[in-house]
């Protein structure tokens, strides 16, 4: 993996000078994903930033899971998570889970609690919500807030010794129901949940909430630099009170960053689950999917992701990226790597009359002309080929180059035809062109007697390899979903509202399913084998359906683009 560096930023700055002060002798980061759901492209720039920082300085990074929910959380999530770092191309310097931490994190709310910092709530989570208050109105205080330090201490043992159902009681931080940020209005630390764990088992009946444990985590793993995106930065007092309150002998600081945000691209778990779990789409890997394993099924690098989030760069400041930098990235990343072919996705068939029935020949082409040390391969041609169906016009439009009736084109590699007649079945539908071919005017030979307009790619006809194709458009049709709008405005999107005005966003055109033919060299391709196909784009072995006899190709990205990458200066 190549070593760049990021570019300047408050980030970087801030750890510099923490370096040079002494403030800190070793910058020590996490990557933080809660195992509740496969990650998307908006953590590869979280895992990005933490990893290429930290590996900067000399320091290191954990990856850890904050597996506090288990309600929500699955092994299939950590081993998918763990996949996908390791495929971005970094390595975690140790492996860690927030529950490693239940004891520890138990006697701190102990602490907290004998210091008179926390009290055990009879409220439900809507009666908590309603006392919270607004951003313009003070909350209220709970009736049980002024429980004695001694009654505390037994009903929070009693918690935890399972002697309470589900939502019967929590334990609530004690700071003040009335300060303008809502995070320190009395937050819950403690929730019942009677619910097995993946790494604990049944052993916990109580939980601890992500904003207590959080801070917590990175306290005992000796984090310096605790990095989060932007939505986090009215939690950081809270997280500050938790690290000083628990008395915490390493005392990390958080730094929030603008969240990646691409356009009609949504990035909510729950709500990619949502599209999983109803079968809008055939798993988390779905190509369309914006996950990291999506992409990778897609036909999307390593190197093109870390590229675009480098790009996109580190800031103060939520944003909209343009989903064809993207798209720029993984151009960049193939056009010289992989074997340029061709393919027919919309097959229709030509017979060239005056080529001699039984008669074939091989045409040496270039697999990649843009890289020479790609070599080169035969191609068959013979009597019957393919063509693509768009590339035929009974009744050609204005400027129309391709192939119609006495019209001329070359195909590529090969020689010119002419069109002279076509056969429609019952329907209607032209199903076979009848052509001839000009032997003078081979590829290569330097003929030069006319010229013509229009370039057709081709499949030879009897070793045709048959194939699906699967052309994919973004699976969101807004340009920003809800939930980005509300990011990029610094509000939360009402959840009553999400699920609907989400499904109402999704592109019923998102993808298309062809059955064509590629050449035969494409024959023994296997997953994650990449092509440039001929005026199509670049395309990827499927990994969950093709097999032997049945290959599936995922269009990765079209050739083309209007997209230019800003000038580095």
């Amino acid at each position: 993996m190549e070593n760049r560096s990021t570019p300047s930023n408050f980030i970087k700055n801030a750890i510099t000078e923490d370096l040079r002060s002494g403030k800190v002798k070793e910058v020590v980061t996490r990557f933080p994903p809660e195992p509740n759901g496969y990650l998307h492209i908006g953590h590869a720039k979280a895992i990005w930033i933490n990893f290429t920082l930290a590996d900067e300085f000399g320091g290191k990074t954990n990856l850890r899971f904050d597996d506090t929910n288990p309600a929500k959380e699955d092994t299939e999530y950590v081993n998918s998570i763990q996949e996908d770092v390791k495929w971005l191309g970094y390595e975690w310097d140790e492996l860690r889970f927030a529950s490693d931490y239940f004891e520890e994190m138990y006697k701190r709310a102990e602490l907290l609690v004998t210091k008179g910092k926390a009290y055990v709530d009879d409220l439900s989570a809507d009666e908590i919500r309603q006392l919270r208050g607004t951003l313009t109105q003070p909350g209220q205080n709970s009736p049980h807030r002024e429980r004695s330090v001694e009654e505390n201490l037994d009903l929070f043992r009693r918690m935890h010794a399972g002697d309470f159902k589900d939502g019967e009681k929590v334990l609530r931080a004690k700071i003040d129901m009335s300060s303008p940020n809502i995070n320190l209005r009395d937050p819950v630390l403690y929730r019942i949940s009677h619910t097995h764990h993946h790494n604990t088992g049944d052993k916990w009946c109580i939980y601890p909430m992500y904003a207590f444990a959080h801070p917590l985590e990175d306290a005992i793993e000796g984090v310096t630099h605790s990095l989060c995106s932007l939505e986090f930065e009215d939690q950081r007092p809270f997280y500050d009170w938790v690290v000083a309150e628990c008395e915490m002998p390493s005392v990390p600081h958080q730094y929030e960053f603008g969240r990646l945000n691409v356009a009609q691209t949504m990035t909510s778990k729950r709500k990619l689950k949502l599209l999983v779990d109803e079968g809008h789409v055939d798993g988390w890997d779905d190509p369309r999917m914006p996950t990291i394993s999506g992409l990778r099924r897609r036909g999307y690098t390593p190197e093109a992701i870390r590229s675009f989030v480098y790009e996109a760069g580190i800031s103060k400041s939520q944003g909209l990226v343009d989903l064809q930098m993207l798209e720029h990235f993984i151009r960049e990343d193939l056009k010289l790597t992989v074997p340029r072919t061709m393919a027919v996705l919309r097959p229709l068939k030509v017979v060239i009359t005056n080529y001699p029935e039984g008669q074939t020949e091989m045409f040496e082409v270039e697999n990649n002309i843009e890289n020479e040390e790609m070599g080169t391969r035969q191609v068959l041609f013979s009597r019957e080929l393919y063509i693509e169906r768009d590339d035929f016009m009974e009744n050609p439009a204005h400027k129309y180059f391709r192939l119609f009736p006495g019209n001329e084109v070359r195909l590529k590699n090969a020689y010119f035809i002419k069109c002279n007649e076509f056969i429609k079945d019952e329907h209607g539908e032209v199903v076979e062109l009848h052509c001839t071919y000009d032997p003078e005017t081979k590829s290569g030979s330097g003929f030069t007697g006319r010229k013509v307009k229009g370039t057709l790619h081709w499949v030879e006809a009897s070793q045709a390899v048959p194939a699906e194709f699967r052309l994919y458009e973004p699976l969101i049709s807004a340009e920003a979903p809800d939930e980005v709008v509300a990011d990029l405005e610094g509000l939360d999107a009402p959840a009553e509202k999400a699920e609907p005005s989400f499904l109402d966003q999704i592109n019923p055109k998102s993808i298309d399913i062809l059955q064509g033919f590629v050449e035969p060299a494409l024959r023994e391709s296997v997953a994650q084998d990449k092509y440039q196909f001929f005026r199509h784009g670049y395309f990827n072995v499927d990994s969950k359906y093709s097999a032997p006899g049945h290959l599936v190709f995922n269009l990765v990205v079209p050739l083309k683009s209007s997209f230019q990458p800003p000038k580095q200066g």
